[in-house]
């Protein structure tokens, strides 16, 4: 009997051993073949456009010496993306998705999503991209004071696009609104890039859309004000916050962006691909590009994010429960 108990004994050793020596030869072989990565918002809009600098590095030996190939599945503010990529993709580190925090993390509290910070893991983030409320080059409305003042005048006329349900754009919008005092009507479009194109056609009166599409765009666009603690002194200095203007919107909507990958990769794969993306967020050409299309960084390392979306998860439940009350 003894005989046969260490016979078993051996067997399971034997067997965990090697789904140990499994995960190490899977962290040092990859990554083997290109890895994907998914975008939920529409080709051109500011994710999309920075996911791509980003990782047009991605083939030097250096940082994963493979590409990395963006898949868009735009649709309702991310969710789209977000569900399908909680759903239907493996946790192996050769699939991968673009998150936007608050977004995600908002949806998450208030809607049905297949997705959490419970089932996701947070790579690194490489921005931080604040809220700006923008109206057309040919609206009457020059500032903040002038588009409000109408506002109260008019209930419910004032149309605002912006991408999505509760996306940074929207939690701005309602911030907006509430702190204003004023009734506004929000129309989400399926992404930045649509809700762009709303305000430079007048199909609605304003938007929110962010800061670096904004920067990109200020030939069709006037921006009247910034959803943050202070301005934007690098890309736009003459713009001022909602403060400034005594209105009381901080900085919940600024949209952190980022690459994550699923719970459940092992941790092996997941801490190299972690250390090799923040070395490639930080390459100089990288930040070049991202300077020059408006786009502010803000590299953060997983070991920090991990805490960041639980504060933010905590501070979003109050903040929208107070919103839609």
């Amino acid at each position: 009997m003894l005989n046969v108990r260490k016979m078993k004994f051996s067997t399971v050793a034997g067997a965990a051993m090697g789904m140990m020596l499994s995960v190490v030869v899977q962290a040092e072989a990859y990554p083997e073949r290109p890895v994907s990565m998914i975008v939920s918002y529409s080709p051109g809009g500011a994710t999309d456009f920075q996911a791509r600098i980003v990782t047009m590095k991605a083939t030097d030996e250096n940082y994963l010496g493979q590409p990395v190939v963006i898949l868009n599945k735009p649709g309702a503010g991310g969710k789209i993306g977000w569900d399908y990529f909680a759903s239907r993709s493996k946790a192996d580190g050769y699939e991968l998705a673009a998150y936007n925090v608050p977004h995600f993390i908002a949806q998450s509290i208030v809607m049905r999503t297949k997705y959490s910070i419970d089932n996701l893991e947070p790579v690194a983030n490489w921005g931080a991209d604040p809220a700006v409320l923008i109206v057309g080059k040919d609206s009457p409305f020059n500032t903040l004071e002038e588009l409000v003042t109408f506002a109260r005048e008019n209930p419910g006329k004032v149309t605002v696009s912006g991408a999505g349900l509760y996306v940074g754009h929207h939690i701005a919008f309602l911030q907006f609104a509430k702190e204003a005092g004023i009734e506004l009507t929000y129309i989400p479009q399926s992404g930045g890039s649509d809700a762009m194109k709303s305000v430079m056609g007048a199909q609605v009166m304003a938007g929110f859309n962010n800061l670096s599409d904004a920067y990109r765009s200020q030939e069709s666009i006037k921006i009247l004000g910034i959803a943050d603690l202070e301005r934007n002194e690098k890309f736009l200095p003459d713009v001022p916050t909602f403060m400034e203007k005594g209105i009381n919107v901080d900085d919940a909507s600024v949209n952190f962006r980022g690459i994550m990958a699923l719970k459940g990769t092992p941790p092996d794969v997941l801490d190299y691909l972690s250390e090799r993306t923040a070395l490639m967020l930080r390459d100089e050409g990288t930040l070049e590009k991202m300077e020059s299309g408006g786009s502010p960084v803000r590299i953060i390392e997983r070991k920090d994010l991990v805490e960041m979306w639980k504060k933010r998860e905590a501070y979003l439940k109050e903040l929208l429960a107070g919103l839609k009350g």
